[in-house]
């Protein structure tokens, strides 16, 4: 009797590989839906609809007419609507109210799909020598995607009518470093599940030459959607006709017009994302090297489709669909990659 109990006390349970690689694909999933909510509600112009930060009464959407009428007048009270949505229907603004609520919502789910089983596997003593630390920052990342969002909004409640591009990218960049991190870990417990004596996967220097490439050319893209820098041109490859567009303002300095014109951050994503897709393709052709010609095949897939779908964004003047699409396969990008740089870090250790 005494032995049964002592075995079956969380104390003497066995760490659980696979069960906590099972779990950070999940919540990956779940950050890249996330995004594309993020997406959705950024090109929507969402994003400003609620003008406070309740992080457990902003559960619940207005659930009576009064109540949408009370965060309605919240929000006239805002430059975004007092300059560009005045007029607006409240039916107008219970839309943009939804992508919002609907992104905070999902933010939140993430933030428990964390807590809580990472506090179940601790109690039940799953977690992997050397992973606790690991598991415990991803987990405090999402406390500060959350804290970002919320910067971020704040800056276009008082004297913007849009939010700062610099926070956004703060806000987008973060989540695409918790998906990153989940899927390195994810599959460094993979390997551990197969291999107890399996040793965490390293970055090699190479690696690292690709991550600061595409964080560049993620950045970009940030702002290109905080500046809606998009729409400044709808032809490809040139822009209204130029190979350099028109319209860049240099009257600032060459530093002013690199961080904030539309015209010019707009020609650098373009032309940069031919850079990343370089770097791309030649981890691909080591992977291949290696023998990992299934990580490399469709790492050169999700490559072609996310450059022909940021084509196809400009050429459809920023469809909205499109765009998110082009968000979304963004985010899948950075998990694949982080997957392909995992089995190359995996080859070297």
């Amino acid at each position: 009797m005494t032995n049964a109990a002592s075995l079956s006390s969380p104390a003497a349970r066995q760490p659980r590989p696979a069960a906590l690689a099972r779990w950070l694909w999940a919540v990956a999933l779940l950050v890249v839906i996330v995004v594309g909510v993020g997406g959705i509600t950024r090109l929507t112009e969402s994003g400003l609809s609620i003008t406070e930060w309740r992080p457990v009464s902003g559960v619940l959407p207005p659930l009576n007419e009064a109540d949408w009428v009370k965060e309605f007048e919240k929000y006239k009270q805002i430059p975004e609507y007092k300059e560009i949505n005045r007029g607006m229907s409240l039916a107008g603004f219970k839309a943009i109210f939804f992508w919002e609520w609907l992104h905070r919502i999902l933010g939140r789910v993430v933030g428990m799909a964390m807590i809580l089983p990472l506090a179940w596997y601790a109690w039940r003593r799953a977690i992997p020598a050397g992973y606790a630390g690991r598991l415990l920052a991803l987990t405090s990342l999402v406390g500060l995607q959350g804290a970002l969002g919320w910067w971020m909004v704040a800056s276009g409640l008082e004297y913007r009518t849009d939010v700062s591009h610099f926070r956004l990218a703060a806000h987008l960049l973060t989540a695409l470093l918790l998906l990153a991190g989940l899927v390195w870990t994810a599959r460094d417990l993979d390997a551990l599940a197969r291999d107890p004596s399996a040793r965490p996967a390293r970055l090699t220097g190479g690696g690292i030459a690709v991550i600061a490439i595409l964080f560049v050319q993620l950045l970009l893209g940030a702002w290109v959607a905080g500046l809606n820098a998009g729409f400044v041109a709808n032809t490809w490859p040139l822009m209204n006709d130029h190979l350099v567009p028109e319209g860049i303002d240099w009257a600032g300095g060459a530093w002013l017009a690199l961080t904030n014109d539309p015209f010019l951050i707009h020609f650098l994503h373009r032309w940069w994302s031919w850079i990343a897709a370089l770097a791309l393709l030649l981890l691909a052709r080591n992977l291949a090297q290696r023998g990992a010609g299934r990580e490399a095949r469709l790492l050169v897939a999700v490559v072609a489709v996310q450059m022909l779908l940021g084509i196809w964004t400009v050429i459809s003047g920023v469809s909205m669909w499109v765009a998110v699409a082009h968000q979304v396969v963004g985010a899948i990008l950075v998990a694949i990659a982080a997957a392909a740089l995992h089995r190359q870090g995996r080859a070297a250790a």
